[in-house]
């Protein structure tokens, strides 16, 4: 094999690494702390910062992911959905995807 198809052939391997599962390259966790989630619902989600926050860790990936797209949509706005609306616009649906499986694998 010539020098020219090897590097084809690895190109094509590594673009198709990188397209197959962008959420898993993310980093959720790290997501999660930088956009203050931790702040309210506490590390890994198990420990709220107050009662009528939920607790995250172990809630169904589409269920979270669903919370967190209508509270940026504003489909869902209370009280407590207020400060969330004020980061989610930071997140991109890819972000909120990575972090909501993140959570769902999480122990209780």
């Amino acid at each position: 094999m010539t020098t020219h198809r090897i590097l084809i052939t690895a190109a094509g391997i590594v673009g198709a690494t990188l397209l197959s599962s962008p959420a898993q390259a993310l980093d959720a966790a790290g997501l999660y702390i930088e956009r203050t989630c931790v702040a309210c619902h506490g590390p890994e989600g198990r420990v709220p910062a107050m009662d009528e926050y939920p607790k995250l860790a172990g809630q169904g990936t589409d269920y979270l992911l669903a919370q967190m797209k209508d509270i940026k949509s504003g489909a869902r706005s209370n009280a407590h959905s207020v400060a969330m609306k004020n980061v989610m616009h930071l997140s991109s649906d890819e972000e909120l995807a990575a972090i909501a499986a993140w959570l769902s694998a999480l122990p209780e």
